[in-house]
């Protein structure tokens, strides 16, 4: 299943609203929050640990978008929800969202500390298990390793059911990120910043 990349804030903010009540798996037995709660808490989390990183914020507000648009596919949604976004949110936000799946892999395969929820840790045998060495030597290479591995350490900790305060914010105070985002990407497209 193919789905339409998101071409306004408005239709992203959409999106994302109707993500309340819908869980990453399709019989609700994965984890125990809803993907705009996790969303938001994964937002949230990073804008405290990277508050000057606005691209990183918005990749961790959309990273799950993908188990809505083509639920089931759990191997792939980190790709889905990078399609849909590429286009509003550029190049760097797309990347950052396909590599939260990856990076789970390679801190599998480096972490020996890491603790990955019962949904994450069943997941990674479809999603290809723990990188081998040498897929963990070229992820290493790539671009944005360290916003790659953070998103993927929110990933983790935002999954609190009724999480609620002033670190979590509501999806409508993220709006104004996700325009300055989208605002930034289409002014580099055009030869600005």
């Amino acid at each position: 299943m193919t789905h339409h990349p998101i071409s306004s804030v408005d239709a992203l903010m959409g999106l994302l609203a109707r993500c309340a009540g819908v869980r990453d798996t399709p019989d609700r037995s994965g984890d125990p929050v809803d993907i705009l709660d996790h969303g938001l808490q994964v937002a949230a989390l990073l804008a405290v640990s990277h508050p000057d990183d606005e691209e990183l914020q918005a990749a961790g507000l959309v990273h799950d978008i993908g188990h809505h648009l083509v639920p089931g596919d759990e191997a792939g949604h980190g790709t889905h929800a990078a399609t849909a976004v590429e286009g509003l949110l550029g190049p760097r936000v797309a990347r950052l969202v396909a590599l939260h799946v990856p990076a789970k892999r390679y801190l599998a395969a480096t972490d020996p500390d890491l603790a990955l929820s019962p949904e994450s840790a069943r997941t990674l045998g479809r999603q290809g298990g723990p990188m081998t060495p040498a897929e963990a030597a070229a992820f290493e290479a790539g671009p944005d390793l360290a916003a790659a591995v953070a998103l993927r350490r929110a990933d983790d900790a935002g999954k609190t059911v009724g999480l609620r305060g002033p670190a979590l914010e509501t999806l409508e105070t993220w709006r104004s990120v996700l325009e300055r985002v989208a605002a930034g990407h289409a002014g580099a497209g055009s030869g600005g910043c």
